[in-house]
């Protein structure tokens, strides 16, 4: 099998992990690939570029955090190759790994005895009067709807929804998130959102404090077709997965439907439900 390492900046322990799991694997007769930036703690690896990374390689090993993991994937999900993700960060719901175990799950995954699971991906395209075709980006959490950063006046803005041709509604609100069942436990939890296991086929659609109080979280099908337009005066922020942003301007909009290949990850260690007391004390009494 041939390897992929993908090292959160700025963290030396990252580095090191590396170095123990890269020798592991060439001990097995397997190969390694890494990134300019992080070849230096891979001296047997071959030097890919972002671009490459995705067909040059059998699994990716991401080592840091959930924000790693998800650039990881826009790496390499469309060709099919499964993440091995080691949690260096806080939360760490989908680098599902604890350093401690990332060894011995590593030489299961080798073996091929480590099940692989799939996950619902989002096909997000822009589209607009003169934007044409415009441009599609995939999402494992989330694809967002703000206001413009650079905007010193908050204003509410006005986004038309629907769903396979039929007006869901006119979300007057701060924002508003398509998530998958991944993405459920991220922004959307926040904003109010429904927790979805990860196996469920669905998408939620969650209001950032909308001005109606009836605006509710939405669960559609996963083979459902969303059209959300931007009927503000001004331009929105699109943000996929916190990773990658677009302006869409006023009469533009967005088509979201399930994207063709899901992101494919090694079978999380721990059950969902003990990730979830174990990260957001799920079920736990306060005070």
């Amino acid at each position: 099998m041939r390897f992929g390492f993908l090292l959160k900046r700025g963290k030396p322990e990252a580095r090191q992990i590396a170095g123990e799991l890269g020798r592991i694997l060439v001990g097995r007769g397997c190969g390694l690939a890494a990134l300019p930036d992080d070849a230096e703690a891979l001296p047997s690896a071959t030097v890919v570029t972002p671009e490459r990374m995705g067909a040059s390689v059998d699994a990716l090993i991401v080592l840091g955090g959930d924000g790693t993991f998800l650039y990881g994937a826009s790496l390499v999900a469309e060709f099919g190759v499964p993440i091995f993700g080691v949690n260096l960060g806080s939360l760490g719901f989908i680098t599902a790994f604890a350093r401690g175990d990332a060894a011995a799950a590593l030489e299961e995954a080798c073996a091929g005895r480590l099940p692989i699971q799939e996950r619902l991906r989002l096909a997000v395209s822009m589209r607009g009067p003169d934007r044409g075709e415009g441009q599609t980006r995939c999402a494992v959490n989330d694809a967002v709807l703000t206001q413009r950063t650079e905007r010193s006046i908050a204003r509410l803005l006005d986004l038309e929804a629907h769903l396979d041709g039929s007006a869901i509604a006119n979300y007057k609100a701060d924002g508003l998130i398509i998530a998958t069942p991944t993405g459920s436990t991220a922004y959307t939890l926040a904003a109010g959102g429904p927790i979805l296991t990860p196996d469920v086929q669905a998408m939620v659609l969650t209001p950032i404090c909308p001005h109606t109080l009836t605006h509710r979280p939405l669960v559609v099908r996963p083979d459902a077709r969303l059209r959300i337009r931007n009927v503000s005066d001004d331009p929105v922020t699109l943000t996929i997965d916190g990773q990658w942003g677009h302006e869409i301007g006023p009469g533009d909009w967005i088509d979201v439907r399930r994207a063709d290949r899901p992101l494919r990850l090694y079978q999380p260690p721990t059950p969902f439900f003990a990730i979830l007391r174990q990260k957001l004390r799920w079920g736990e009494r306060q005070g």
